[in-house]
């Protein structure tokens, strides 16, 4: 089976535009499609775009707002509006000049000859009146200053940064690598504050970075984690932590981001990186593996204070943003020589090798073969009996040799 085109749906200023001609609040519009209102308002920003009967059921009710937004402007342009009345003046002269308005009209008038225009008169300054009808006359506000980079920072990170810790603390059960977790978030965040600033949900953007390093899987082979951490001092918030941290880490994220934080279904599946089902599944899975070991949260509501209440019995700060800062600074400076340094080196080495490489082929030596029946090296002395006789006989003998030989019968 093929899947039609989607129902089209006007812009997201569009949409807030005809809830808002229509005298509707978030809430109302919600109640009318069958959604929740974080749902309305996540389609108003444009994080978020309907699907499925949602998407038809919104398209319907905004073509019907905007039928009855063209009707209700046609109805006013046809209503006639109602004519000033006409203004009297006390002297006569002035009294006659609705007849020649209606002169005037009725006989064109010449084209006037370009005359110089005068220049306007100034009116009274305000000493000239009396002090009694003068009116204090309020000064200009300035313009509030618009805020720097660092100063933008650091609204956010001081709007942000304390719950982030504690909800990072609910995904690893650990203090300092909440801590940790959401400074490097923050740091990453200044090292690309261009993008992070011009986000639609710049807390969403550093709360998505932080639990990717909170859950990374490299977390388990540092010397720290080997040490385990004080647990809570109350009995039912350790045996809540110890359950949320057997969830497996993607069950544990989507329960923390839907019934901790208080994100929609859509958002908390954008945010793991996972379809709107799958979502659903991991949800609905973790509330059982909790409501199993503890009962008394089977109710979302419930599930929902408590961990609020796990959060904020911990005793968690969050370090000040001017050290946030000047951290992620060095860090990027260290990175950077680093890669200076590393970029030097390579290239010293390939240079090295250049000039010290051959120019042309050699070939290889063949390797040695041991040579067999040479006879020892003796050295030199005096002859023997048998060598003094054997040279004294070839001294004796012909050098050229014996005669020529001639055939003899015997």
């Amino acid at each position: 089976m093929t899947r039609g085109p989607a129902t089209p749906l006007p812009s997201p200023k569009a949409r807030r535009r005809l809830r808002e001609a229509a005298s509707l609040t978030q809430t109302q519009l919600a109640e009318r499609v069958g959604v929740a209102p974080g749902t309305v308002r996540a389609w108003e920003s444009g994080r978020t775009t309907p699907r499925g009967r949602k998407r038809e059921a919104y398209a319907k009710l905004l073509k019907t707002l905007a039928e009855e937004e063209e009707s209700a402007a046609r109805q006013a342009a046809r209503t006639p509006q109602p004519a000033p009345p006409p203004k009297t003046e006390p002297t006569g002269d002035r009294a006659s000049a609705p007849e020649a308005c209606t002169r005037a009209e009725a006989e064109p008038e010449p084209e006037p000859e370009p005359v110089a225009m005068p220049m306007p008169m100034r009116e009274s300054a305000p000493e000239a009146q009396p002090r009694s009808t003068r009116e204090p006359v309020p000064e200009p506000r300035p313009a509030p200053a618009p805020l720097t980079p660092a100063q933008a920072f650091d609204a956010l990170y001081e709007f942000s940064a304390p719950a982030l810790v504690r909800q990072t603390f609910l995904l690893t059960g650990r203090r300092e690598q909440a801590r940790e977790s959401v400074e490097r978030a923050f740091q990453t965040a200044w090292e690309r504050w261009p993008e992070v600033a011009r986000d639609r949900d710049p807390v969403g953007w550093v709360r998505a970075t932080a639990y990717e390093y909170a859950l990374s899987p490299w977390q388990r082979f540092r010397p720290r984690h080997r040490h385990p951490e004080p647990p809570p001092a109350d009995p039912g918030d350790r045996t809540l932590l110890n359950t949320l941290l057997r969830l497996p880490p993607r069950h544990r994220r989507t329960l923390v981001l839907y019934d901790g934080v208080g994100l929609d279904l859509p958002e908390t599946a954008a945010e793991t990186e996972a379809s709107t089902p799958a979502a659903a599944h991991r949800l609905l899975r973790a509330r059982e593996a909790v409501a199993g070991r503890l009962p008394a949260l089977a109710d979302p509501q419930v599930l929902h204070r408590r961990l609020a209440q796990l959060a904020s019995n911990e005793r968690l700060g969050a370090a000040r943003p001017p050290t946030v800062r000047r951290g992620g600074e060095r860090r990027a400076r260290f990175r950077t020589r680093a890669a200076i340094a590393f970029t030097v080196a390579l290239i010293g080495t390939t240079a090295l090798t250049v000039r010290t490489a051959p120019t042309h082929y050699e070939p290889p030596v063949s390797p040695g073969q041991a040579v067999r029946g040479v006879p020892p090296r003796v050295a030199p002395g005096s002859l023997s009996d048998e060598e003094l006789e054997l040279r004294q006989k070839l001294r004796d003998q012909m050098q050229d040799g014996p005669e020529r030989l001639s055939p003899q019968l015997e």
